[in-house]
């Protein structure tokens, strides 16, 4: 059912229309004058408005223009029974969907109606789709990751477990979606976790879900990201820093295919393809007890490695690009080129954030250029790209490098300390420390957590 929106001063034409758009099966709200109209869509959501040019004190051509001025996107029809080619010329200009002269058919309009959601809903799906493209899609030319992509093809087709490998950064969670979509179970839910960014008490509901006065709090029944992906997939982030306990339960829903919800009396079965990845080492967790065996060897069935971005210099062109045009498309900015040079001087930073500080990088960058980017406005933003090795003792070297790493590391993260901590491996508190040591300023980073 769609909710219409009818202007006309003549009180027998709203009646006629809007009993016939009922009749129809759709909600019709009427306003006799254009003030009225006005206050409607302040208020109330339309799929689609018919309006009247010739009204008093505000005809419908002034209407439209202030409904578009208040941001209003409904698509408008005009319908007048004294229509002028100027008159139509000019609703057209200011966005009217179609110009209808009295007397109406019931047929023309209700032909009108199905046109005019028909259009509105293929606009909302082509939205739609060229947002998932923008966010989603994973570009590449090197042959590092035309490998990548090969293996990705290769097990996404099957059901085996999948633990993607890499460094923070890189777009692990891309391929995670890539195999998802590349999979028979491509009409499922992908579902995603961070382990990384859940509290240890609550991994478990956010995992299996829990029933009703499960604990303090719970207010009614959740569903778990294992329920939410039933027949589609699931891909849990950051795998490797998901402490014991929980491990140990992963492992037995993993082995058994069922789940129990906090609180809950019985089992669950669930249909899901477990997709995991992490930063971290396993093999070495495994060996400090710090991940459990058996669990590794359940999803570590088919590791892809993904490169780090200095490992695929080729990437970095045709990712700017891409960055560049999506960010001034979201932006409405107009396109600015990256020159030769400048991609050069970028291509000699070492980019420990990855991809994701190449994204940041890449929008710094289109600020601060006046009409191109130029190898002076990549120095203003990444002023350690100067020189092509690092220089000085070793001890300089060292705290150069972690100066690097951690400040990027916090743009990455956006200032949030405890996660850069979190990626970065450290105590929160040991990470405040290294900061004050190196000279990088945190001030205001507890209130930004607060």
């Amino acid at each position: 059912m769609s909710h219409l929106l009818i202007v006309d001063d003549d009180p027998n034409t709203l009646a006629s229309l809007a009993r016939a758009f009922r009749l129809a099966g759709h909600e019709a709200t009427v306003a006799d004058h254009a003030g009225r109209a006005l206050e409607l869509v302040r208020t109330q959501s339309f799929d689609l408005i018919f309006s009247d040019v010739v009204m008093p004190d505000k005809d419908g051509i002034t209407l439209l223009e202030e409904m578009r001025a208040l941001g209003m996107t409904a698509p408008v029809v005009m319908i007048s029974g004294q229509a002028t080619v100027d008159m139509a010329v000019r609703a057209t200009k200011l966005g009217a969907l179609d110009f209808l002269e009295k007397p109406l058919s019931t047929e023309k309009l209700l032909l009108t109606v199905e046109n005019a959601l028909r259009l509105k809903r293929l606009e909302q799906e082509n939205r739609e789709l060229r947002a998932r493209v923008g966010r989603h899609e994973i570009v590449w030319k090197s042959e590092a990751m035309r490998r990548v992509m090969a293996q990705v093809e290769r097990v996404a087709a099957g059901e085996s477990r999948v633990c993607i490998l890499g460094e923070t950064g890189t777009g692990k969670e891309l391929i995670a979606r890539a195999i998802h979509e590349g999979s028979p179970r491509r009409d499922g839910p992908f579902i995603t976790l961070n382990c990384a960014a859940v509290p240890g008490e609550l991994i478990e509901s956010e995992l299996f879900g829990h029933e009703k006065g499960a604990f303090t709090g719970a207010a009614s029944r959740h569903l778990g990201k294992f329920e939410q992906a039933h027949s589609g997939t699931l891909f849990l982030d950051e795998i490797g820093d998901m402490h014991g306990v929980m491990q140990a339960k992963l492992l037995r829903v993993l082995e058994e295919g069922e789940i129990e919800r906090l609180g809950g009396s019985g089992g669950i079965r669930v249909d899901v393809r477990v997709v995991v990845a992490t930063h971290r080492n396993l093999e070495e967790q495994v060996r400090n007890g710090g991940f459990r065996q058996d669990l590794y060897h359940r999803i570590f069935v088919f590791p892809v490695v993904l490169p780090p971005l200095k490992e695929r210099k080729g990437d970095l062109p045709v990712l700017v690009e891409h960055f560049s045009r999506a960010i001034s498309q979201v932006n409405g900015w107009k396109p600015k080129a990256f020159t030769p040079a400048a991609l050069e001087a970028m291509e000699r930073y070492s980019w420990p954030g990855n991809v994701r500080e190449l994204r940041n990088a890449v929008e710094r960058l289109l600020l601060l250029a006046e009409t191109e980017v130029d190898p002076e406005t990549v120095r203003a933003a990444l002023p350690q790209t100067g020189a092509s090795r690092p220089s000085g003792t070793l001890a300089l070297r060292v705290e150069a490098f972690e100066r690097e790493t951690i400040r990027a590391e916090l743009e990455c993260s956006h200032h949030n300390m405890t996660e850069a901590a979190r990626a970065l491996g450290l105590e929160r508190s040991h990470l405040y420390k290294k900061c004050a040591q190196l000279g990088i300023d945190v001030k205001g980073m507890r209130r930004a957590e607060d």
